[in-house]
């Protein structure tokens, strides 16, 4: 049994990796930038301040299901970072501050964030009480709920401590563009 667990989590552990290296991938493409994904991903391992304790409050034990859901919540919690940092990049290019588009981005994004992570939530409510989806449904709500606070803290922290400095990256676009 044990065997056949480690076989299991060893398979899911190079899956995630591998789907790890293709969002990396994608967003470099998306970007243009190789730092710009780091700060995306930054919250990916942050969604285990919520499912170890999530699993902690119902007494189960981290599972193949549990380790599912931490790979689902990777493509959530990249989706909730490209939103931000998306819009970052537009509003610091249109208004010029940085520190701005920083707090505008939080205040605009803040309710399709939120909305994705109650969506998460309530979709996964059903599974709860399944003993076999158990660990899937405690890994997507409780990680869900804390990626997406979390999210909206650190992304925003690490793009400024990483850009604070440089020009907007949308300005070498618009460089290039013109020539």
């Amino acid at each position: 049994e044990w065997h056949i667990t480690y076989e299991v989590f060893r398979d899911l552990g190079v899956a995630f990796a591998a789907v790890l290296i293709i969002i990396y991938i994608l967003v470099v493409a998306w970007f243009r930038s190789f730092v710009t994904p780091l700060v995306i991903m930054a919250p990916i391992p942050l969604t285990l301040v919520g499912i170890l304790p999530g699993h902690w409050v119902f007494g189960a034990f981290f599972t193949a299901t549990s380790m599912i859901g931490f790979i689902a919540l990777a493509g959530i919690v990249v989706r909730n970072s490209i939103l931000l940092v998306d819009f970052i990049q537009m509003e610091w290019h249109d208004k010029g501050d940085l520190r701005q588009a920083l707090i505008r981005a939080g205040a605009v994004r803040f309710r399709p964030i939120v909305l994705t992570a109650a969506a998460v939530v309530v979709g996964s409510f059903v599974m709860l009480f399944d003993p076999s989806f158990q660990g899937l449904a405690i890994a997507m709500m409780f990680g869900a709920v804390a990626s997406t606070m979390l999210t909206l803290i650190v992304v925003p922290l690490l793009y400024f401590e990483f850009f604070k400095n440089k020009k907007c990256p949308l300005e070498k676009e618009k460089v290039d563009e013109d020539i």
